[in-house]
């Protein structure tokens, strides 16, 4: 596996090597210090340049970089962003274990990008198009403190739509259930959790992309209610984790609450989770819910 220095020297080499490049910068993880190394981070790059069209025309250029395993265009196919002459990109996973995400981007597009205020490490800039990189960029990914309106609104979504996990789970519809959960009711805990994780820590706390860090930021028993959430396949167990989630963000909303002087509808998750488990009790016969 080719080492960091031997891939930057590589990145490098190539845009100074190449005079259609006018400056090359890196995003994601790369750029920020508290982010762990490992061995699966991938080199987030891109390349200024003055036009995008001959690096999309000259096929073999990526060719390069090194001998790759599979690849995607992005920006391709039914995923089109219909903006090739400002911004194109190849992601490539090479055989060697290391993964390049590379775009080509115009001048006006990279600096329109850059005001959205993320991290970025600047490589090589031949003319000194690009702006230098602020302090403390990785702000941008601190959990947000919400306001009472959000709050409550992530409240409500997660407890009225327990109403369709309760008759999913009574129908015995696992899928239309774990979709309900997954795509629906979680990201409304992971929000709530994320916000415990960031009261708890002054707002200045990243749990990263899909709470990945959130083990970092939560107690430990915190943690592994949450975890106790991701239920196998089979109806007693997704019910034991839809209780599992019911109790963990009770808890966790009240903490939020109490600690941000938010106002939390006690009786709105009660008389959701009682008719929940109503539901989940009633007879396969049952010819009324109540």
């Amino acid at each position: 596996m080719r080492s960091e220095k031997e891939m930057f020297e590589l990145l490098i080499s190539t845009a100074r090597n190449d005079e259609r490049i006018l400056a090359a910068y890196l995003e994601g993880s790369r750029t920020v210090p508290q982010v762990p190394r490992d061995i699966f981070q991938d080199y987030d790059l891109v390349y200024v340049v003055t036009e995008t069209r001959p690096f999309i025309e000259e096929k073999e250029w990526i060719n390069r970089f090194g001998q790759r395993l599979y690849m995607q265009y992005p920006d391709e196919g039914i995923w089109d962003n219909g903006n090739h002459e400002n911004c194109y990109g190849w992601l490539m996973q090479f055989a060697d274990g290391n993964r390049l995400d590379l775009h080509v981007c115009t001048l006006a597009f990279v600096k329109e990008q850059l005001k959205k205020g993320e991290p970025y490490r600047i490589l090589l800039d031949k003319t000194g198009c690009l702006p230098q990189p602020g302090e403390n960029l990785e702000k941008v990914y601190w959990v947000k403190k919400p306001s009472q309106e959000e709050f409550l609104a992530v409240c409500n979504e997660f407890w009225w739509c327990l109403n369709n996990v309760a008759k999913g789970l009574w129908r015995e519809e696992l899928p239309y259930v774990m979709e309900q959960l997954n795509f629906v009711i979680r990201p409304m805990l992971f929000k709530v959790l994320a916000w415990k994780a960031g009261k708890d820590h002054d707002f200045s706390a990243s749990v990263g992309k899909g709470g990945k860090y959130l083990k970092n930021y939560l107690p430990e028993a915190v943690y592994e209610s949450y975890m106790r959430t991701y239920p196998a396949g089979e109806k007693e167990a997704i019910q034991k984790s839809v209780f599992e989630m019911c109790s963990l963000f009770e808890t966790m909303a009240r903490e939020v609450a109490q600690a941000l002087g938010f106002s939390y509808h006690e009786e709105e998750g009660r008389n959701s989770r009682a008719y929940l488990e109503h539901v989940c009790q009633l007879p396969k016969d049952a010819k009324e819910i109540y």
